[in-house]
């Protein structure tokens, strides 16, 4: 009853989300794979003494076949205290839809870090998105291999989930840590707070935010909102009354709480030391480069929680979202596109009470 129980509300029968919401045209392949970067140490955390590479064990999925490749590369990055396995439902829907998408541990957000996960080593984190994107190429490029003629080198996109989502935004707009190979980002409610409008004018990458009004851990009024007005041509999907935690995988089996955030604040803090949210912002960059030293942390502050929506809605969301997003960025001809465009900005918020969709006027 536990495993069944408790199942979200369908999207309206014959709706383009419906159809959106089943696996695409390609079989999956799958499989695990480790990446060891010797170009970057790992610094030592805690008890852990640190070590010469950074080594991050993950998960690469894609179509089955490279018959019509090559696919778009999406990297995805995972939250604090979480793990790639949190964003497998979102690889393997992209991957049935002709995308190639590699997942990793980050070595010290992760939830199994050793020395315990450290926030800070985020600032590290773009540059294991670059190494990820030079050897999934390398590999597409390399004959035999399993990737061999699989990804397109000039269609790359990064996502993920709160510190993910801080991730893809760093790689993707930092004016030192910036990667010119990604041509789309979306942040799955992570935080922008901590920028200010200068840190977007560095690059011109589509971006778009997908949050939940009611986030306990980022905020949703200065985090989420803002992103239309500090980001040239950003875009914001909102979903009333969804969580923070709720985005991620291992929250379906959160939909008996009222709020998953009630538990995603307990192991946050839980591993947060007192004030290091508070004293970290100057690695990020400089307020020149538009890293918002004033920003004051705004963690688990709310009290009570709201009722949360069931968290397995909150992934058809995010399923359908995501895809249409990434498809009228990089789909391969003009009509998909379109399509998918008109779906993000016109049908998803039309068919779903739930979502809204804004953006500012500039990129389309």
């Amino acid at each position: 009853v536990l495993v069944n129980g408790r199942q979200p509300q369908p999207f309206p029968q014959g709706s383009e989300s419906a159809s959106l919401l089943q696996p695409g045209q390609f079989a999956v392949g799958q499989h695990p794979a480790t990446f060891v970067d010797d170009s970057r140490p790992t610094a030592a955390n805690g008890d852990y003494s640190g070590d010469p590479n950074r080594r991050m064990r993950g998960m690469v999925w894609h179509p089955a076949s490279s018959a019509e490749g090559p696919f778009p590369l999406i990297v995805y990055s995972h939250g604090f205290t979480s793990t790639f396995e949190g964003g497998a439902y979102l690889a393997q829907h992209l991957a049935s839809h002709g995308f190639v998408v590699v997942a990793v541990n980050y070595p010290l957000t992760n939830m199994s870090a050793p020395g315990g996960p450290n926030v800070k080593d985020v600032v590290n984190q773009p540059g294991d998105v670059s190494f990820l994107i030079d050897t999934l190429l390398e590999q597409s490029a390399t004959s035999g291999h399993t990737l061999e003629g699989m990804v397109d080198a000039s269609r790359v996109g990064v996502t993920g989930i709160s510190l993910g989502g801080l991730t893809s935004t760093l790689v993707a707009f930092h004016p030192e840590w910036g990667d010119d190979r990604v041509k789309a980002s979306l942040s799955i409610a992570g935080p922008t707070a901590l920028f200010t409008p200068e840190f977007f004018q560095h690059r011109d990458v589509p971006f778009l935010m997908l949050a939940g009004d009611i986030d306990a851990l980022v905020p949703y009024p200065s985090n989420a909102a803002p992103v239309p007005e500090i980001v040239p041509g950003g875009e914001l999907v909102t979903v009333a009354n969804a969580s923070h935690t709720g985005f991620a995988g291992p929250a379906s089996a959160l939909r008996y709480m009222d709020n998953p955030d009630a538990l995603g604040c307990y192991m946050v803090l839980r591993n947060v030391e007192d004030g290091e949210a508070d004293t970290w912002y100057d690695l990020l960059g400089t307020p020149e480069q538009g890293i918002n030293y004033d920003y004051q942390n705004e963690l688990c502050l709310m009290d009570p929680l709201p009722e949360a929506m069931n968290p397995l809605r909150q992934h058809m969301i995010t399923l359908v979202t995501v895809l249409s997003f990434f498809e009228s960025k990089f789909a391969d001809d003009v009509v998909r596109k379109a399509e998918a465009r008109r779906y993000l900005s016109d049908v998803l918020p039309g068919e779903l009470a739930e979502v809204s969709f804004t953006s500012s006027v500039g990129r389309g």
